[in-house]
C-alpha cells in the first residue's frame, strides 16, 4: 500500500448522525444488559403497582371492574411508556448535571440539544422494549386478550410518547439552570394518569393536552382492533401535530435554558 494510501486511511473521518445514532444505541444496550438487576428490578416494580391496582380494584369493585379491565390495562401500558421516556430524558440530564459530565455533551461536534435528542430517542426504544415485557405479563396476569396490531400500536404509542418527550426535554433544561429540581420533576409523573384517562372522545378540547388523544386512539387500535388506516385523517393529523408541537417546544426550551446556564456560567456547576 502506498504512503498516500495509508495516510488516507488513517486520517480522522467526520462524525455523522448514523455514528451519534448508532452510539447512543449501544450505550442504552450496554446499561441495559450490565445492569439486568436495575432492569428487572423496573419491570418487577412496575408490575407491582399493577398488582396492587388489579386486586385492589377486583376487591372493591368485583365483577364490574372485568368491564373496564382491557381499558385499564393499554392505560397503565402507555402510562408507563410516558413515565420511562420522560424520567429517562429528565432525570438522565438531571444526572449528568450530578456528575460533572455535562460538558462533555457540548464539546462534541454535533452540540448538546442534539445530542440530547438522540440519546432520548435511544431511551424511548429502551422504555418501548420494557414496557412491552410489562404489557406481556399484564395480560397473563389478567387473563385479556387485547388485538396487538404491531405496526398500529408502534406508530400510536410513538406519536403519543413523542409529546410526553417535549415535556422531558423542557424538564430537562429547567434542571439544567435550576440544578435539584427532582421533586418538581416528580410531580408532572402523576398527572400522566390524568391525561392518560383523560376523556377526550367527550371532550375534544382535551385533545390538545399530551398524551389524552393518543391514549383513546391507542384504546381504539388495541380494544377495539383499529388500524391506522382506519382511523380519520383528522385524528391522525391531530396526533402527529399534538406530538410536533409538543416535541418542538420542549426541544426548544431544552436548547434557551442551556444557552441561558451557559451566559450565566453555571453549565457545569452543581
Amino acid at each position: 500500500m502506498s504512503g498516500e494510501g495509508a495516510d488516507a486511511m488513517d486520517e480522522p473521518r467526520p462524525a455523522t448522525y448514523w455514528h451519534l445514532a448508532r452510539a447512543v444505541l449501544y450505550r442504552e444496550y450496554l446499561i441495559f444488559v450490565r445492569y439486568p438487576a436495575n432492569a428487572v428490578g423496573a419491570i418487577v416494580v412496575t408490575l407491582f403497582f399493577f398488582g396492587v391496582l388489579f386486586v385492589g380494584g377486583r376487591m372493591l369493585a368485583g365483577p364490574a371492574l372485568a368491564d373496564s379491565i382491557e381499558g385499564i390495562v393499554v392505560g397503565y401500558f402507555l402510562w408507563t411508556l410516558s413515565v420511562g421516556a420522560y424520567s429517562a430524558v429528565s432525570n438522565d440530564i438531571g444526572s449528568e448535571v450530578q456528575w460533572g459530565t455535562l460538558e462533555r455533551h457540548v464539546m462534541t461536534p454535533f452540540g448538546f440539544a442534539p445530542v440530547a435528542l438522540f440519546k432520548g430517542a435511544a431511551k424511548v426504544v429502551r422504555t418501548f422494549v420494557i414496557s412491552s415485557v410489562v404489557l406481556a405479563a399484564m395480560l397473563l396476569i389478567t387473563g385479556t386478550s387485547l388485538s396487538l396490531n404491531v405496526g398500529t400500536v408502534l406508530v400510536v404509542a410513538t406519536l403519543s410518547v413523542c409529546s410526553v418527550l417535549g415535556l422531558g426535554f423542557a424538564a430537562g433544561g429547567l434542571a439544567v439552570l435550576y440544578k435539584r429540581i427532582g421533586n418538581w420533576l416528580n410531580l408532572l409523573q402523576f398527572g400522566f394518569v390524568v391525561l392518560v384517562s383523560a376523556p377526550a372522545l367527550d371532550a375534544p378540547w382535551l385533545a390538545v393536552f399530551p398524551l389524552a388523544h393518543g391514549s383513546e386512539l391507542l384504546q381504539r387500535a388495541m380494544v377495539d382492533g383499529t388500524r391506522l388506516w382506519e382511523f380519520p385523517l383528522t385524528d391522525l393529523a391531530l396526533l402527529v401535530a399534538v406530538a410536533g408541537v409538543y416535541l418542538g417546544a420542549g426541544y426548544a426550551v431544552f436548547q434557551l435554558a442551556t444557552r441561558r446556564a451557559r451566559r450565566l456560567g453555571v453549565l457545569g456547576d452543581y
